[in-house]
């Protein structure tokens, strides 16, 4: 078996989490932080105490106000326990006791992998190029319950790929993920590569099967022939006239194209009686060639 290099994965949750500033949290930064530098520049009273809580406030709120997108789901623990399962929109941690773990993608994905040799039933070898539509239906369980749920769905989908494919592959690959929380939506396969040698030879293997049925074809349509030649020859047996008749209109079918001289052997022609033959052909040339009677 050829080794096959996986595709690497990266969590969105292996972003810090103070790195992922917003707008709001910036804007209220900056609120604060001016309204703080305000209080204290004022020298008045208790002001600059104030003024020092807002600058304070300013400065830990990027780390407190959080938001996640429509799609996103933000596992926070607290004091490294599972806590919640934030979002989407504006929520707040507590900065030192909670921790944001993961921002988990909650849209279909696709994962790819490709050049995975297998075994047909019929022993065959090939390569099988496929691809994953997936989904996270359980945030909790796909963040706690796996280290790497996205290289772990690519690791599953090539170990099952060598033993089944199509619906089959979707249903097995569903049974082992659906405990992290992950929803296998479908597994469509967009290649499968034949080793060239095994092209040729099933070519090959093609073809004689088509000339095969071309003999057995040719050789039904000679037995049917055959067999009509035998109810013919029956039927000629059985009525000479009709055999006369017949050879007439071998005579004719030849003669009447340019006026050909055909060379018959006596036996032949005293088979035919010539004499009909002669007088019947005569019959028909002449009623060809007389005009149509009036009304």
């Amino acid at each position: 078996m050829t080794p096959v290099s996986l595709p690497q994965f990266r969590l969105v949750g292996d972003v810090p989490a103070g790195a992922r500033i917003n707008a709001p949290a910036l804007a209220l930064t900056a609120l604060l932080i001016a309204a703080g530098a305000a209080a204290i520049a004022s020298q008045q009273g208790p002001l600059p105490w104030l003024g020092g809580l807002l600058v304070a406030a300013g400065i830990v709120t990027p780390f407190t106000l959080k938001m996640a997108q429509q799609w996103e789901r933000a596992i926070v623990l607290r004091l490294g326990r599972f806590h919640h399962v934030a979002g989407p929109g504006l929520f707040v941690v507590i900065p030192v006791v909670d921790e944001v773990a993961y921002w988990i993608d909650q849209r279909i994905q696709t994962t790819e992998f490709n050049a995975q040799q297998a075994l047909s039933k019929d022993t065959v070898p090939v390569n099988i190029d496929a691809v994953i539509f997936w989904q996270v239906h359980d945030t909790q369980r796909a963040a706690l319950e796996i280290q790497d749920y996205k290289r772990a769905i690519a690791q599953v989908a090539e170990t099952s790929l060598r033993e089944m494919v199509d619906g089959i592959l979707r249903d097995v690959i569903g049974r082992k993920t659906g405990d992290w929380g992950i929803s296998v939506m479908s597994v469509e396969i967009r290649d499968i590569g034949v080793p060239a040698g095994l092209q040729d030879a099933m070519s090959r293997q093609a073809q004689a099967e088509r000339e095969r049925l071309a003999r057995v074809a040719l050789g039904q349509a000679e037995q049917e022939v055959a067999e009509k030649f035998v109810e013919a020859a029956e039927i000629y047996a059985r009525s000479p006239t009709a055999l006369q008749l017949r050879a007439m209109n071998i005579i004719y079918e030849t003669t009447k194209e340019g006026g050909a001289t055909i060379l018959l052997p006596t036996a032949m022609v005293d088979a035919m009686n010539p004499g009909g033959v002669l007088g019947l052909t005569q019959a028909a040339l002449g009623a060809r060639a007389a005009p149509p009677a009036m009304a």
